[in-house]
């Protein structure tokens, strides 16, 4: 319900104690002294009744006009033309109600920390394509917490939160266009993976520079492997590397959800952290909820693991000490599950300790799909055995190829082409003969016979 609400006029003067006079200026009366300002109040776009003052008009009709030009607008129009960015991020956020703690965070860590202090002041209708590239540039020439300069990375992310943001804001009618689609994030690209090949192993050796994203080869996961075949978590790492599990799908693998004699473990539960806090729900994506393949020599990593597990509960117990029954299938000494922090932290840990290059525990990952692919499995296989939701996904960013399969698809792309060439070659060469114009028979020179007489 609409309040037509008060005009008055007000100025900035004080008086000798410095408080403001507002109202109370015994100049208010002169025509030049002052401005004029309305308060009302109508309902918003969640229809709540909300109190708006406006000022600085230079007489009393026009702040009149104005305040009768505000009731008459929509309750979208109210909102964005009364609503600060600032308020707005705030609601978007707390309407998000059903998105990944993790999610959250990150969202929760954008807005509040940079988007609210470079565009909190600015209103939900004045913002426009301009402004916006204005202020991420200034965000641009930042540092971050760890003072640094702010990555392409972490700028594209920030544009997707406010574009998020902002799509509410253009669904429910507020604004007309989503300005911050114009926002282009300078010297971002989509990292690839890049394999360990010999000249980038000594490239790093040399300059300790290595790529964002890298994956070993075959004979250094090997070398991995067996250099950690006695660590408590190597059945962790070797479901990473040749089963391609994400570090919250194995944390959060329970014994129950493994069917040994069958050769097939399913993947159910994703367990991360949001900050420090462990969260546990939902594979990321839908298609992460499946079924993983387990060929026999995974199966027996996974045997021994168990086996090993037992008897360290069998030592706790037999040594008076406590042992949680979890049920997860990569724990802690005490049974309970690890922290997947911890599981990042290990893996630094032991790669540190070898002489091989370095990788992260998502590379594992990353490696698993490029191992498979050279193995011969297609893109399909590798979407499902991966868990994406679009084999686009997989294609772009998990498939790096290795070197053996380049030279494998050179050779049979050369094969092809010189045996091609081959058959057109003899092909020309019969229809070159072929088309030759038949000589015509010599003139016989022979005597000829002579005929006998009757």
């Amino acid at each position: 319900m609409a309040n037509r609400g008060v005009i008055f006029k007000r100025c900035g003067c004080r008086d000798t104690s410095g408080r403001r006079l507002e109202k109370t200026c015994p100049r208010l009366p002169e025509p030049r002294h002052g401005s004029w300002y309305f308060h009302c109040s109508a309902t918003n776009m969640l229809g709540r009744s909300e109190r708006v003052r406006r000022g600085g008009y230079p007489s009393q009709a026009a702040a009149r006009r104005a305040r009768d030009e505000w009731l008459a607008s929509t309750d979208a129009q109210r909102t964005a033309s009364g609503w600060t960015v600032e308020r707005w991020l705030r609601h978007w956020l707390d309407q998000h109600t059903g998105i990944r703690a993790t999610t959250r965070l990150h969202y929760t860590r954008d807005v509040e920390r940079v988007l609210i202090p470079h565009l909190g002041r600015y209103r939900l209708a004045d913002l426009d394509a301009r402004l916006l590239r204005g202020a991420f540039d200034q965000i641009a020439a930042t540092t971050n917490a760890k003072g640094l300069p702010q990555s392409p990375s972490a700028m594209r992310h920030l544009r997707t939160t406010l574009r998020a943001a902002l799509n509410l804001a253009v669904k429910l009618q507020l604004i007309e266009l989503n300005p911050a689609r114009h926002i282009a994030v300078a010297g971002y690209r989509t990292p690839h993976a890049q394999v360990w090949t010999p000249d980038r192993v000594h490239a790093w050796q040399q300059t300790g520079t290595h790529p964002p994203v890298a994956v070993w080869t075959a004979e250094q996961l090997g070398a991995f492997l067996d250099t950690v075949r006695d660590d408590p978590l190597f059945a962790f790492w070797w479901l990473t590397a040749l089963r391609g599990l994400r570090r919250g799908e194995g944390c959060g693998l329970r014994w129950t959800e493994i069917d040994l004699d069958h050769g097939v473990l399913y993947v159910e539960r994703n367990r991360t952290t949001a900050g420090y806090q462990v969260v546990e729900g939902d594979p990321k994506t839908p298609a992460g909820r499946r079924p993983v393949a387990l060929d026999r020599h995974t199966i027996q990593v996974l045997r021994d693991h168990r086996r090993r597990q037992r008897d360290q509960r069998t030592r706790r117990l037999a040594a008076g000490r406590t042992w949680i029954d979890s049920g997860y299938v990569f724990v802690r000494k005490d049974g309970s599950p690890i922290h997947p922090g911890y599981a990042s932290g290990r893996f630094r840990l032991l790669v540190t300790r070898t002489d091989l290059p370095p990788v992260r525990l998502h590379d594992l990952r990353h490696g698993a799909a490029s191992l498979a692919h050279e193995a011969g499995a297609d893109l399909k296989t590798l979407q499902e055995l991966l868990g994406h939701s679009s084999i686009v996904v997989t294609a772009d960013t998990y498939t790096s190829v290795l070197p053996l399969t380049q030279r494998r698809s050179a050779d049979a792309t050369a094969h092809l082409v010189l045996t091609a060439a081959h058959r057109t070659r003899a092909k020309i060469r019969k229809q070159a003969r072929d088309n030759r114009p038949k000589r015509r028979p010599a003139t016989d020179t022979s005597t000829p016979k002579k005929r006998e007489k009757p």
